[in-house]
């Protein structure tokens, strides 16, 4: 018997000796106390029961046994209302009325003259100490042949509320469940082995999965061949149960009011006991658990679930593992039902409370535990989706700057210029976010918008940077951020990294008794800009990297322009314009995808393409929209990936199609496509040039054995191979400016391609709402409305332009146009001048035309031949 039913009875029997009537009056009094206990503990089993004073009655808050028996006392000296003949004694006393008849009685012990009626003999099942299907099946029929089922949901709440119960419950192997202290401590020891035996085995297939994955095939992706997960409850007999009783409502809310019970006592074992490494079955109860279908509902995410996932969060990490891969055996339904459980239970809380600086979200237990558990189904859904562990491009050694010795020893040491952290359940997986080219559900159906609405990013960036130890960050489950507050994240990241860089150049004065620019300052020409800027960024890469991720200002010679933002963008930009330009060759245009892809052939060296790659991460670190046109296979390899033939799909659309129909083929490869492992293609002045895909590759014909591997080693040439040189190259420029930034551990290579070109979708309805006005204009004035239908009635190419001219790119920042804050200022009367901007500023400065025909034709004038700076 538990401590807290000890308790109940020294309660309930000083109360009955203290008062003492007859021993019939006392039994009597007794009886009618338990009765009110049981009602408040167990409820009456009637699912629409109304008694406010009932455990069944809707919207009853559960009580522990100390509350509930001194609550039983009150309620008896009020005569308060028990609920009909659903309520029944305490489950100690099933034999007292053979021996105290008036047990029987009624409210004040008097016999009723039909008592066999009204307390028939009843089941309690006090022997069963676990649950089978079997079982739960056989108290199931008993209750439904009597048309009383509080047996079953005291039987339920005593199983379901005790965690030793429920880890013994719903074995696979039903001769194994023990019924006495000596068989439990044998099942214990054969289960302990039995676990290192899985241990074992899951090891050995692990090991296999590996192997096997070298030798993957063309499709380059390998599937989850993670070896079945050993537990030992059986998941489809909880789900058969679990399916059977929650259609019925009586039985419902005794799943409920247990997990309230279960909770606390689970949160102490995994807090000061090390109950999973003693006995690994202890992960059955969040096994068991996680099966309800009904977790979802106003109740559980109420008063069960935020403790419940308080407890899940507090498992080992051995166990948080076995518990994601397990999951990923589901089935997609499965996963996407806890899934919305765990979101719906952030979003609840969320919009259930009031954050501000003093009571941030992060401080939120729920919402903390409740991402945690989150993570679990999403590394469950990686794991289940389409993997590809394999095919990693080899990582360059960061470059060391100078500066590095003096911050050393005035105690500035670099934050992560170890690289980004890892984090540790995906360390224990073996698997990353990148490794999943097809997951489950599609990533952003774990993004929880209420959740980004109220996170104060600069506060988390400090807990995620500094204080990550202490504070719970959310950028540590960065897959319920949306792709606009983790830039921001980044924002302050890469300001924090300019800060930094401009006090360790105070520094370095001081020292060196030298004054150092504590910006990057580049000064070039229009008609030479690739010249300029390049001998300028090749001078300080190889001099001191470091200086990259200084605040950059840029100046056009013989030009007014004071760099507050917009100028960089048109430096980026005139960059972009004349490296992608086709008659340079450093890249090929495919009219058909709009995209560029490197030149194989390409003359020019490597500090070209290094100078573009800087370009990208200056982009990123300035906060710049750049108009870059890329297949996303390029942003996989920036992250870390090799392409494979999956994604010459995106850069090489014909090349897929013919290899996609080498692989459906169902004739005769050999004869009929008489190809070999040599290939041909033409270089920059179209010469044809032949490679082996392996050696005496043309002595080798494709046949319908070796075609994955032709596929496979042609899809590895066109994408890396043939363009190593270029894009190594490329790649270290791109990590000289992002090395020590989190944007690998944040962002998806889609979000690092929508971070570097903005979205293309330009909402100017958005844009509309959310700008401002100044100088004696607002959103009422007729110049301004008569300036919105204008805009609205633009086609798309002078959207661009109106775009271009105001902020400096015609790309839509991370976010939409709506996150843009666009100012349109008051610039005289009518007159012929043209509207100017600021587009450092995204500032429109607009006359006030007295027709909206003449503002039209000034506003399309200025738009249409914009380009240069100079002083207002």
């Amino acid at each position: 018997m538990s401590k807290e039913t000890n308790e109940y009875e020294s309660t309930v029997t000083y109360i009955i000796e203290d008062t003492k009537p007859s021993r019939m009056k006392r039994a009597a009094a007794k009886h009618l106390i338990e009765r009110y206990f049981c009602q408040l503990t167990e409820g009456c089993g009637n699912g629409a029961c109304t008694n406010e004073f009932c455990a069944s009655c809707l919207g009853f808050q559960p009580l522990d046994h100390n509350t509930a028996a001194i609550r039983a006392l009150e309620l008896y000296k009020m005569n308060a209302k028990l609920c009909g003949r659903h309520s029944t004694a305490f489950p100690d006393n099933s034999s007292a009325k053979e021996t105290h008849p008036a047990l029987s009685g009624d409210r004040h012990g008097k016999m009723p003259d039909h008592e066999d009626n009204l307390f028939p003999p009843r089941e309690d099942f006090r022997e069963v100490h676990y649950l089978t299907e079997e079982k739960v099946y056989e108290i199931l029929s008993i209750c439904e042949g009597k048309k009383d089922y509080s047996p079953l949901i005291r039987v339920i709440g005593r199983i379901f509320s005790s965690a030793d119960a429920l880890v013994q419950s719903f074995r696979k192997d039903k001769e194994q469940h023990p019924n006495t202290k000596e068989q439990r401590k044998t099942h214990q020891a054969k289960d302990e082995d039995k676990d290192e035996d899985d241990k074992e085995r899951t090891t050995a297939m692990e090991q296999e999965s590996e192997a096997s994955a070298s030798m993957e095939g063309a499709t380059g992706s390998t599937e989850n061949r993670l070896g079945p997960v050993e537990v030992s409850v059986d998941i489809e007999a909880v789900r058969r149960v679990y399916d059977r009783l929650l259609s019925n409502e009586k039985i419902e809310s005794a799943f409920l009011n247990a997990l309230v019970y279960l909770t606390p006592n689970v949160e102490l074992d995994l807090t000061y006991l090390d109950v999973y490494n003693t006995n690994p079955d202890y992960l059955n109860i969040f096994i068991i658990v996680m099966e309800n279908s009904s977790l979802h509902s106003p109740e559980y995410l109420e008063m069960a679930m935020p403790l419940f996932c308080k407890c899940m969060s507090k498992l080992p990490l051995p166990a948080l593992a076995k518990l994601t891969r397990l999951w990923s055996q589901y089935s997609v339904e499965h996963i996407r039902r806890m899934m919305e459980t765990f979101q719906q239970l952030i979003t609840y809380t969320v919009i259930s409370n009031e954050y501000d600086s003093d009571s941030l979200v992060n401080d939120d237990e729920c919402v903390v535990a409740a991402a945690k558990c989150l993570k679990l189904v999403f590394y469950a859904n990686v794991l289940g989706g389409d993997l590809d562990t394999g095919h990693n491009e080899e990582e360059e050694p960061a470059s060391e700057s100078s500066e590095l010795t003096l911050q050393e020893l005035l105690g500035e040491e670099r934050s992560n210029k170890k690289g980004p952290r890892v984090d540790p359940l995906e360390k224990e997986l073996g698997v990353r976010t990148l490794d999943c080219r097809r997951p489950l559900i599609p990533f952003e159906e774990f993004v929880n918008e209420p959740l980004n609405d109220v996170l104060e990013m600069d506060k988390d960036f400090t807990f995620f940077k500094v204080d990550s130890e202490s504070k719970f960050s959310f950028q540590s489950c960065p897959f319920v951020l949306n792709a606009c507050t983790k830039s921001l994240g980044l924002y302050y990241d890469n300001r924090i990294s300019m800060y930094s860089e401009r006090r360790i150049t105070a520094l370095y004065s001081l020292v060196q008794g030298q004054q150092l620019n504590p910006y990057l300052r580049l000064k070039v020409r229009r008609d030479h800009i690739i010249d300029d800027a390049l001998v300028r960024l090749e001078m300080i890469s190889m001099e001191n990297p470091a200086d990259l991720r200084k605040q950059l200002f840029v100046e056009f010679e013989g030009e007014q322009g004071v760099d507050e933002g917009g100028v960089s963008k048109e430096f980026f930009q005139l960059v972009l314009e004349e490296m992608f330009n086709p008659d340079i060759g450093m890249f090929t245009y495919d009219e058909s995808t709009k995209l560029f892809w490197y030149n194989p052939s390409s003359l020019e060296n490597e500090a070209q393409f290094t100078l573009i790659g800087i370009v990208l991460g200056l982009a990123i670190y300035n906060n710049c929209i750049l108009d870059v046109h890329f297949p996303m296979v390029v942003y996989r390899k920036l992250m870390g990936k090799k392409g494979t033939y999956l994604d010459l799909a995106d850069s090489h659309p014909v090349l897929y199609q013919s290899l996609k129909e080498l692989l459906d083929y169902e004739g005769d490869v050999e004869e009929d496509m008489m190809i070999t492992f040599q290939i041909s293609q033409t270089d920059l002045f179209g010469e044809p040039i032949t490679y082996d895909l392996k050696e005496n590759g043309d002595k080798i014909p494709v046949n319908a054995d070796n075609r994955k591997e032709f596929v496979s080693l042609y899809g590895d040439y066109i994408l890396n191979k043939s363009v190593e040189r270029q894009f190594k190259a490329f790649r270290r420029g791109f990590q000289m400016v992002t090395n020590e930034s989190p944007l690998k551990c944040l962002f998806r290579p889609e979000e690092v391609e929508l971070l570097i070109c903005g979205s293309r979708n330009l909402d100017f309805q958005a844009l509309e709402e959310t700008t401002e006005y100044d100088g004696g204009y607002s959103k009422d004035c007729r110049i301004i409305k008569d300036f919105w239908e204008t805009v609205h009635s633009f086609g798309e190419e002078d959207k661009r332009l109106f775009l271009q001219f105001t902020t400096g790119t015609d790309r839509a920042p991370v976010g939409g146009l709506g996150k843009l804050k666009m100012i349109i200022a008051k610039n005289g009367p009518d007159t012929d001048r043209l509207p100017t901007s600021h587009t450092c500023f995204n500032a429109l400065l607009l006359p006030e035309y007295d027709s909206k025909e003449k503002l039209k034709e000034r506003l399309l004038k200025a738009i249409t031949y914009a380009k240069g700076f100079g002083m207002l």
